[in-house]
């Protein structure tokens, strides 16, 4: 998947090179997708994010997950016939 395709199906992540040095953000604001998923990470409790973040909504959250999910590189490795596995 190209980095086009990804930045494309995703209407609440925005890119714009003179805002956050490029990084994608939550509709323009200056909040980068990375930000967010930090934040999810230290708020558990949604209602404790939306109260220090009342400008984030759900849908921001949703996407910034999914978009963090799409960037990573899912591969398969074979490994060679010697190699032990731990089961």
């Amino acid at each position: 998947m190209s980095i086009e395709s990804i930045y494309s199906s995703f209407d609440r992540i925005t890119v714009d090179s003179t805002q956050m040095n490029g990084q994608p953000c939550i509709r323009h604001m200056r909040l980068t997708v990375r930000r967010v998923v930090e934040l999810l990470a230290i708020y558990p409790d949604r209602e404790e994010l939306h109260q220090e973040y009342p400008e984030l909504e759900d849908e921001d959250l949703r996407q910034a997950l999914l978009y963090s999910a799409a960037c990573l590189d899912d591969r398969v490795l074979t490994l060679p016939p010697f190699y032990e596995t731990a089961a």
